[in-house]
């Protein structure tokens, strides 16, 4: 990590967002206080979704009710007159 005053950070701005996007992490000091971190953007790729699911533990009646309902929707009704009165 780089310390960098906010005045050198304002005069050098598109030089620091160039070393940034290489990695470079800059902590803007003003008036000998921490005021912003400039660092590179964090790319999402799906690694977060994957240990989620792979911490989970599995549903052992899950796969017993999904069918049960596949069963369900996928059963033949008999065909029926929609015109007609009950």
């Amino acid at each position: 990590m780089t310390m960098i005053t906010a005045t050198e950070a304002a005069r050098r701005f598109s030089w620091v967002l160039d070393e940034s996007l290489h990695g470079k992490v800059f902590e803007v000091m003003r008036g000998g206080q921490h005021v912003a971190t400039i660092m590179p953007p964090h790319h999402a790729n799906g690694a977060a979704i994957i240990a989620a699911y792979a911490a989970r533990e599995p549903d052992e009646d899950f796969a017993d009710v999904l069918e049960e309902v596949h069963e369900q929707m996928n059963t033949p009704v008999e065909a029926r007159d929609p015109w007609l009165d009950d």
